[in-house]
């Protein structure tokens, strides 16, 4: 019989976003205790940070302009998407997998 270790290795993970009109956008998480994290903007409009992310199951949300979002333009509920789960607040949050 062969045991599976996970691994407990930290893991740098860079999230993104595409708001070219977004004065601020943060993202917050499980891994943050849901506080918003700066994100830097680039020429093109995307913005992006880079978190040290421990292995597991995480949900995120961004923070674009102060309305908290999956993604840019997403102002109504995501069913069925794939990479979404419902929160206690009846929005979806993102879900990241970290291995």
């Amino acid at each position: 019989m062969t045991k599976t270790v996970q691994s407990t290795k930290i893991r740098s993970h860079t999230f993104t976003v595409a708001a070219p009109q977004a004065k601020e956008v943060l993202v917050a998480g499980s891994f943050n205790a849901w506080r918003g994290q700066p994100m830097n903007r680039s020429r093109s409009g995307e913005w992006s940070a880079s978190i040290e992310l421990k292995p597991g199951r995480h949900e995120f949300k961004f923070i674009i302009d102060g309305q908290w979002c999956c993604e840019s333009g997403c102002d109504g509920p995501h069913e069925g998407c794939p990479k979404c789960v419902r929160n206690s607040f009846g929005t979806m949050n993102r879900v990241l997998e970290i291995h």
